[in-house]
């Protein structure tokens, strides 16, 4: 069987934890940001986790991360 091929749009958007949880970057950081809170962006930029149930879907597109 041959080798599997990490998704690369993927790999790009997901590290793994060291416990094996999936970290996340944030949505709603790249523009319009005259109108949000600093307290809101500030929260924005701490990564997230993957919720439970999409992280073995996504770990199918990083077979080897």
């Amino acid at each position: 069987m041959p080798k599997m091929k990490t998704h690369r749009g993927a790999a790009k958007r997901f590290k793994k934890t060291a416990t094996g949880k999936l970290k996340r970057g944030k949505a709603y950081r790249s523009h319009i940001l005259t109108k949000k809170s600093p307290k809101r962006k500030r929260k924005l930029r701490r990564p997230g986790l993957v919720f439970k149930g999409d992280q073995s879907r996504i770990a199918q597109l990083l077979p080897y991360k």
